[in-house]
Parts: structure tokens; sequence; C-alpha cells
């Protein structure tokens, strides 16, 4: 079939649907329905992906991470030995920024939260919305990417002497410190006075939900405070890019002569980066995806199955129409293309609404939520492709039963 041929068997595709208006929506309803998910989902997901990647790449361009376990590795999984780990202490930090050349900083850390409801901090009379409750050392501002709006972060001062002195996230001093400045002033912490020293830059949210309430005191005190909290959390930062296999190498020989572990022993810890982080939320997306799949194959499904129909529908009812293109020198393979072109068509004009309706689906969630969706190309282009695949597949056997008539009973059809 050339162009021309292939031109007009759209426009009369078109022209049967205008003229069909409910059957043809109700016949391209799945194919609509099944694109536009696709669409929809792909650019949340990915607008996830990209809020997710900012959003860990701002606590630290090239941050170490060493804990007990594995992200995703819950504390009940897995052999005795392994649930029974030793904590990770402060000293593990202090000799780990001692003995590994290649770091830049070393930040252990400890996070408490006030049973039942969550950490109480207020100021006269008004107060914080349960934040986050650290306890850290002066590397953390370095290794976490912490920039100060205003005031100053904790000293070896402050550590040495267990000084009762606090920073502030955004949302905290928002929420304590309206209208006048924080610094100086002495906030409760549960059953604590603190006083303020800093307050923290704002950060960006994370899937909407604000990264700036909480607040920061010296890891000493915090220990001091709360003698029974076991083991730390380990943040560290190379020098340089460059140095992250390295350090990773010299972080793991420094725990695991520590820990006493034989030479054929496995790790009884944790070291990992970003990526794996990364890793971890993309199994969860990739979760979302093969439902979207599930999903939008079963609407595709249904569509392709009523285009079937509503195209061996249209063959009945042109069996005359057929009968007379073939007298007048029309052969099998114009007739098995004409019909091939209307499915795809019809199934197209569905991929192209679904399309539509998921990109306004996607700015809408941009507009009316913190979620962010990302519009792929990619997407578009491998949904309308998937349509109008849908149409050819579903469409050959009407087609090639319109070839096979013969043309004189076809004429002789009422």
């Amino acid at each position: 079939m050339n162009l021309k041929g292939i031109t007009e068997s759209i426009l009369q595709a078109w022209a049967s649907m205008l003229a069909n208006k409910m059957r043809s929506f109700l016949t391209i309803l799945g194919v609509f329905i099944g694109v536009s998910a696709v669409i929809g989902m792909v650019s949340i997901v990915q607008g996830l992906n990209k809020s997710m990647a900012e959003q860990i790449e701002s606590l630290g361009s090239n941050a170490i991470y060493i804990e007990r376990y594995k992200p995703g590795i819950q504390i009940g999984d897995g052999h005795r030995r392994d649930r029974n780990r030793k904590h990770l202490e402060v000293e593990d930090a202090i000799a780990i920024k001692e003995l590994c050349p290649s770091l830049k900083a070393v930040s252990p850390e400890k996070h408490w939260w006030q049973p039942p409801e969550g950490n109480i901090v207020k100021y006269m009379g008004r107060e914080a919305n349960h934040p986050d409750y650290n306890g850290v050392m002066p590397d953390y501002a370095v290794v976490n990417n912490l920039e100060l709006d205003r005031g100053r972060f904790f000293t070896e001062t402050d550590m040495q002497f267990k000084t009762y002195t606090v920073v502030i996230g955004k949302d905290v001093a928002e929420a304590l410190f309206p209208a006048e400045d924080p610094i100086g002033k002495v906030i409760t912490v549960n059953t604590g006075k603190f006083m303020v020293i800093g307050v923290a830059a704002e950060r960006k949210a994370l899937l909407g939900f604000s990264m700036d309430n909480y607040i920061l005191i010296p890891l000493s005190t915090f220990m001091k405070i709360h003698p029974t909290d076991k083991g730390v959390h380990i943040a560290a930062q190379p020098k340089s890019p460059d140095l992250m296999d390295d350090a990773i190498d010299e972080i793991t020989q420094v725990l695991r002569l520590r820990r006493g572990l034989a030479y054929d022993a496995e790790n009884d810890f944790a070291v990992f980066t970003q990526e794996a982080l990364m890793d971890l939320y993309h199994q969860i997306t990739n979760a979302i995806y093969l439902v979207m799949i599930v999903i939008s194959s079963i609407a595709l499904l249904v569509g392709g199955v009523g285009v079937m129909n509503i195209m061996l529908v249209s063959v009945t009812e042109r069996t005359r129409e057929i009968g007379i293109r073939k007298a007048i020198g029309a052969s099998r393979s114009d007739i098995l293309w004409q019909f091939l072109v209307e499915a795809m068509a019809m199934t197209g004009t569905g991929g192209i609404l679904g399309v539509a309706f998921g990109l306004l689906a996607a700015m809408l969630v941009n507009a009316t939520t913190p979620l962010a969706a990302t519009v792929s190309i990619t997407a578009i282009i491998v949904g309308f492709s998937f349509s109008v695949s849908v149409g050819l597949f579903f469409g050959i056997y009407p087609a090639t039963r319109a070839a096979k008539l013969d043309p004189i009973e076809a004429l002789r059809y009422e």
C-alpha cells in the first residue's frame, strides 16, 4: 500500500470513529487507560527517582556509611550470629579517623526518639512538631554538607565540656522563634535546657516531606543524657572522590582488626555509599513499575480484544464494499493493509488520547502535590508505539478475513 492509500485508510478510520462515537470510545477505552497509566506512572516514578537522587546527593557528594547491617536488611534476618552483631561505637569512629589517611572527616551519630509521641521541644509556650533529635560531632557538618543560616556549629570544646548547646533546623526555628533571633535563647528539649548556638540553612524537601525538622546536640552531651543508648551510626567522607575505593578498603581493614575477625571470616558490619541507598530505592520503584506493567497490559489486552471485535463487525458491515474493491482490481494485500491501517489508526488515536491524559495527570500531580513528576519523552514514544502495536496485532485476524473474502460472494452479500 502506498502513502496515499495509507492516508486514505487513516482518514476513513477516523470518519468511521466520528460516525460511531460511543462505539469507538468504548473500543479504544482499554488502550486509552493502558497508555495513560504508563505515561502517568512513569512520569511520577521518574520524578521521584530524580528527587531521591538529589536528596541523597545533598547528604554528601561522596559520603561513605558504616552500619551494623546493609541497607534493607532487618535485624531479625539471617543467622543468629548476624543478629547478635556488635554495635559500632564512638571509639570505632575515632580509630577510623586516625588510621584511614584517605578520609577527610568522620561523623559518628546517635538518634533519639522520645516515646510515646516523639521529642518535645518548647520555648515560651511554643512547641516544635516533634523534631528528630541527634547527637553529633563537629565533622557532621562536613560529611553531611550542612550549612548554617546563622550562628556557629559545635567545636571540640563543646565535645570536651559536654555543653548543653543545640543547632536547630529551619522548621524548628520557625516554630519556636517566628519573630525573633534564636541565637542565645534557651529551649527545652524533652527534659533538658539547651542554648541555641546555630540555625541550619534550609534543605530540599524529600518526597514532599521537610528535611529541616531536627535538632542537633554535641554527641558527648547526648551520651551523658542517654547513657543506655547503644551504638552509633557512622558516616565518613574521603579527601577526594578518587579516593573512595581506598577509603572503603581502609575502613574495612580497621574495623576487621578492631573486631578481631579472622582473615577468612565475613565482615560483621556494612560499608556502603549512596549507590547502595539508590539501589534499595530502585528495588522499591521497580515493584511499582511491575504493578504498572501488569495493569497497563491488562488494559491493552482488553482494548485489543475490543478492537478485534469492532474490526470483525466492520468487515461484516463492509462486505459489499470489499467485493466492489476486489472487482475493480484491488489485491488481497491492498484489502489486508486497508484494515490493518484502520485498526492501527484506531488504537493510535487511543494512544494519543492516553498520552495527553497521562501528561495532564503528571502536570496535575506537580501542581497539587509535593511529589515531582518528570515527563519522559521515551515513555511517550513507548506508550504510543505499544498502542499502535496493539492495533497491528489484534487487527491481523479481521484484516486477513477481509482479504480472503471471495469477491463474487461479497458482491452477493446483502
